[in-house]
């Protein structure tokens, strides 16, 4: 589509008694003897081409998601085939006493520099450096922030934090759950008391608009990046199922001094009066509507010196109607100058966005070649079950993107877009919209209850508005797929940075949006009613797989394969209603992540085991067995001459942990 308006605290560093653990034999089931066909060993030195995006070189891991383009992707080959069904367990390190009590859903991919890992852990968010061979705590680092910090709307120990070296200073950048900056030492995690005040910028000041600076809920989970001297911020908020209020703060995005702490600019994701996109939003809605936030980690390139905003929906998820239009920057893809902040290009990927379908993960930097044309392209993949693909120069679709007549609303006040943008390539990676044909059907009697349950709502194609939660028509809202977890989401997919192919788990997982009146709770005429959808007998609704990988070639658009990620789940296999029946590998309906390295890729689903998977075949090498489910992006790294994988696991009776994994 042509670009056109549619969008002081006082910190303390402890140093720690080293932590032993004695290393453990871990189960592996070994599913393929398949064979990776190219090079499997390649010298570090020399192996890496001179590529935009090169993945993680040196054998280390020095960004949230590898490099500044968020590739995932590993040039270290001494895990291959052969060996990944000998791994073992290196060391484990506990977080359970980071915070008043142990946290059971860490989300933290830890970075690598050095041999020292970096990490946050617990509710207040901690730093920690790990000694990347032995796993034994090296230093730490926690902001008291008090009420601050309890009234965070993301509080937890967040996804990490971000690496910065000129010369011989080298800083790691954390932004607190209460929403400060802090500028560490990365060698002794001590503040560096010229960035800011006494190493701390305080977030909720500079964002042009009045926030209170404790009970203002904004924060962000997500590292911020730094590339060319510039620290990049993002926001993150409550989430928007039923707001309290249609007012809320901003998720306007910041550039800061790297050196210093200054802010250098800003760019307002909700234009004020004057600015490019005002006026998509009608009457005097871009004053008080909040959001409109990248709670995503950013992308970088920094040849071009060009960040990527992946933006959310604004204030609600569910309900535009107080903010009519089609309400540019939310939910669009924003390219950015590092150094000014100024706009070079946008592309909206949903026109007034009322299905919660923010941009969940960093966009992937990746070069590729399309037709004999060399391209630097930028590819994000979303909620909604596309992978959209520019060309990350000038932002204009490798392949055509079509604007296409969808549904409009019936709920009082609300006035949807007349279109919204259909890629036509790639194909969606997992199930859009709903008919009677996706629905379960082992056998005749479920399917049957399936229609009877799907009858009573809605359903639709892709961008289906939602619906009353009480119609006229009797139905109870709608069954919304993908719903607010995915497709995709914040874990995002890997590319292969050699051969240009992506990998994208993703989740098929319906829900229902019912629309209600709630005058006591918010002051919006309708929030989401938050309704469970049954399937039949306790199964799920819609046919397998409920959870995939797949592998798309961005060089041609086309899918390559597609496996389901995740066995068939034991309430499914053993449920009395199937007895009998051979069911297929389903897959799980729990966000899985990848990361790719030039021998395999990785990947990681609802279950407490990392599988190992061939590139080309997406056949099972070899699956190993985990403490706990993992519940962060995996990385890896090597040092001392052998290659470690690190997960994030965690779960209902298992504090968080991170557990590092290496061959023999």
């Amino acid at each position: 589509m042509a670009e056109q308006p549619s969008g002081a605290h006082v910190g303390t560093m402890t140093r720690l008694t080293p932590q032993l653990f004695k290393p453990c034999r871990v189960v592996v089931r070994l599913r393929s003897t398949t064979r990776h066909i190219g090079a499997l060993v390649v010298a570090l030195s020399g192996a890496v081409p001179a590529l935009g995006q090169n993945g993680a070189s040196n054998g280390e891991w020095p960004a949230y998601s590898a490099d500044g383009g968020s590739t995932k992707y590993s040039w270290l080959t001494e895990i291959d085939h052969e060996n990944v069904g000998d791994l073992e367990i290196a060391w484990r390190w506990q977080a359970r006493n980071f915070g008043p009590e142990p946290e059971f859903n860490f989300r933290v991919t830890p970075i690598m520099v050095d041999g020292i890992l970096y990490a946050t852990a617990g509710y207040r968010r901690a730093v920690v450096a790990i000694d990347a061979a032995t796993g034994e705590t090296l230093w730490m680092y926690r902001l008291e922030e008090g009420k601050r910090g309890e009234n965070a709307p993301r509080l937890n120990s967040g996804r990490g934090v971000s690496y910065w070296r000129e010369g011989a200073d080298e800083r790691i950048f954390l932004i607190t759950p209460g929403y400060h900056l802090v500028s560490l030492d990365a060698k002794t995690g001590q503040p560096v008391t010229t960035f800011g005040q006494s190493g701390i910028v305080d977030l909720k000041r500079g964002l042009d608009r009045p926030v209170d600076p404790i009970e203002g809920a904004i924060g962000s989970s997500s590292p911020p990046v730094v590339s060319n001297g510039v620290v990049v911020v993002g926001a993150a908020l409550l989430t928007g199922l039923a707001p309290v209020s249609k007012e809320n703060a901003p998720g306007f995005i910041r550039g800061y001094d790297a050196r210093t702490g200054e802010r250098l600019w800003i760019f307002h994701t909700i234009p004020l009066p004057g600015e490019y996109g005002n006026e998509t939003w009608e009457g005097d809605s871009w004053s008080y509507t909040g959001n409109a936030g990248v709670w995503a980690p950013f992308s970088v390139d920094d040849e071009l010196g060009y960040v990527y905003l992946p933006t959310e929906a604004a204030t609600g998820d569910y309900y535009g109607a107080h903010r009519l239009g089609d309400n540019l920057f939310t939910q669009s893809l924003v390219c950015l100058d590092l150094r000014t902040g100024e706009r070079v290009w946008h592309y909206q990927m949903v026109h007034h966005g009322i299905w919660d379908y923010d941009n969940p993960a960093p966009p992937i930097l990746v070069n590729i070649e399309v037709d004999g044309r060399p391209l630097k392209a930028v590819v994000q993949v979303t909620k909604q079950a596309f992978a959209y693909v520019f060309d990350r120069v000038t932002g204009e679709p490798i392949w055509p993107i079509t604007e296409r007549q969808v549904a409009s609303s019936d709920i009082p006040g609300e006035r949807t877009s007349p279109t919204q943008p259909f890629p036509t390539k790639p194909a969606p990676f997992d199930l859009q919209g709903l008919t009677l044909d996706d629905l379960i059907d082992f056998t005749p009697e479920l399917k049957a209850q399936a229609v009877e349950i799907a009858s009573q709502y809605r359903i639709g194609p892709l961008f289906t508005p939602p619906s009353l939660a009480q119609a006229e028509d009797g139905t109870r809202g709608l069954i919304q797929i993908p719903g607010q977890g995915g497709g995709a989401n914040w874990e995002g997919a890997a590319v292969d940075v050699e051969s240009g192919v992506l990998y994208v788990p993703s989740i098929t997982n319906p829900i229902v949006r019912g629309l209600f009146n709630d005058p006591e709770h918010s002051d919006m005429n309708y929030v989401d009613a938050r309704w469970r959808l049954p399937g039949p007998q306790g199964l799920p609704l819609v046919r397998p797989p409920w959870g995939r990988v797949t592998a798309i070639d961005l060089n041609t658009g086309e899918h390559l394969w597609m496996v389901p990620n995740g066995d068939t789940p034991e309430y499914v296999r053993d449920h009395p209603a199937l007895a009998g029946i051979e069911i297929p590998r389903t897959g799980t309906a729990t966000r899985g992540s990848t990361i790719v390295t030039r021998a395999l890729l990785f990947v990681t689903s609802g279950d407490p085991i990392l599988r190992a998977h061939d590139k080309e075949t997406g056949a099972i090498v070899a699956e190993i067995a985990l403490p706990a489910r993992a519940t962060g992006v995996p990385m890896t790294y090597m040092v001392e001459g052998r290659q470690y994988i690190v997960v994030a696991v965690a779960g209902p009776d298992h504090p968080a942990e991170l557990v590092a994994l290496t061959s023999r």
